[in-house]
C-alpha cells in the first residue's frame, strides 16, 4: 500500500520545505509543482490523495486552477494562501476547494486539517449497513447512501465527497432542523464549528445540482439557524371501502317458484334454500 501522496502547489520555497518536511516525518509522500500547468499534470500522472493549493501562482489564476481541478478529480484541495478575505474564501469553496487555510498558519492546524479532508474525500471502506433506510426518495431525487450515487430521473448526479457527505447527513435526519454547527462538526470535522460560509456555499452547491428551477425546493434553510432536507411525503389515506352487497343466498328466495310435480315438498337429493339467522 502506497503513502499517501499529497500534491502541493506552492512556489514560495520556505514554504515548500516546510510542508513538504512536515509531511515526510508523518509518512507521507509529497509532490511539487511551482505553476498551475505543471500542478494539472501532476494531478493527471500522480493520482494524489490530496492538494494543497497557493492562489498567488504564476501564469494562472488561482481560483481558476481550482475550478480546473475539480473539474478533472474529486481529490480533496486545501487552498493555503495569504488571501484571508472572506470573499476569497467563498469564491475559492465556490470553485470546488474543500477547505481554506490563510497564511500564516501553524502546521499542527495544517496538518490537522489535512486529516480532517482526507477522511471526507477518501473513498470509504467497506462499513455495515445504514441504521436506517439506504435509499432516500425526494420528488424523482434518488439518493443510494450506501452506493454512494445520487440520480434524478435517469440522470446520475456527480457529487464531491465532500457535497456527498453534507447530502448525507442532510437526508439522513430528513425533516430536522440541523444547525450550521452540527453540520460542520458531522462534515467538516470538530475543528470547523464557526466556519458557517462553508456550510452555505455547499448548500449552494447542492441546490444547483439537485432542485430545478421551479420544482420544489429540497434544502430547506432556517434564516441564521440551519437547514433542513424536506420531509418524506405522508402515505395517501386509505379510502373507506364499499359498503359490500348482501349475496344472494342470504336473500329469502322469493323469486324461486315451485317446480310442477306430484309433490310440493323438495325434490329427491335437493335442499331448501339457506334462509336468515331469523328464519333459522
Amino acid at each position: 500500500m502506497r503513502p499517501t501522496r499529497a500534491l502541493l502547489v506552492e512556489d514560495d520555497p520556505n514554504i515548500v520545505d516546510l510542508i513538504r518536511a512536515n509531511l515526510a516525518a508523518r509518512g507521507f509522500d509529497a509532490v511539487v509543482s511551482t505553476d498551475g500547468a505543471g500542478a494539472l499534470q501532476l494531478l493527471e500522472t500522480e493520482d494524489p490523495d490530496i492538494v494543497l493549493l497557493d492562489l498567488m501562482l504564476p501564469g494562472i489564476d488561482g481560483f481558476e486552477l481550482c475550478r480546473l481541478m475539480r473539474e478533472r478529480s474529486t481529490v480533496g484541495i486545501i487552498v493555503v494562501s495569504g488571501r484571508g478575505g472572506e470573499r476569497d474564501k467563498v469564491t475559492a469553496l465556490n470553485q470546488g476547494a474543500d477547505d481554506y487555510l490563510t497564511k500564516p498558519f501553524s502546521i499542527e492546524e495544517l496538518l490537522a486539517r489535512i486529516m480532517a479532508t482526507l477522511r471526507r474525500t477518501r473513498p470509504p471502506l467497506p462499513a455495515p449497513a445504514e441504521p436506517t433506510a439506504t435509499v432516500v426518495r425526494a420528488g424523482d431525487v434518488v439518493i443510494d447512501l450506501a452506493g454512494r450515487q445520487v440520480s434524478r430521473g435517469d440522470t446520475t448526479i456527480h457529487l464531491t465527497p465532500t457535497e456527498f457527505a453534507l447530502l448525507r447527513e442532510l437526508a439522513l435526519e430528513r425533516g430536522k432542523l440541523l444547525s450550521h454547527a452540527h453540520l460542520l462538526r458531522r462534515v467538516w470535522g470538530a475543528g470547523y464549528a464557526t466556519e458557517t460560509e462553508y456550510v452555505r456555499v455547499y448548500v449552494r452547491r447542492l441546490r444547483a445540482k439537485l432542485e430545478v428551477e421551479g420544482g420544489p425546493a429540497l434544502i430547506l434553510t432556517q434564516p441564521r439557524f440551519g437547514y433542513s432536507f424536506v420531509a418524506a411525503e405522508p402515505l395517501p389515506s386509505a379510502e373507506p371501502l364499499p359498503a359490500a352487497e348482501p349475496s344472494a343466498a342470504a336473500e329469502p328466495s322469493a323469486a324461486a317458484e315451485p317446480s310442477a310435480g306430484p309433490s310440493a315438498g323438495p325434490s329427491s337429493g335437493s335442499f331448501p334454500a339457506a334462509g336468515t339467522a331469523d328464519e333459522l
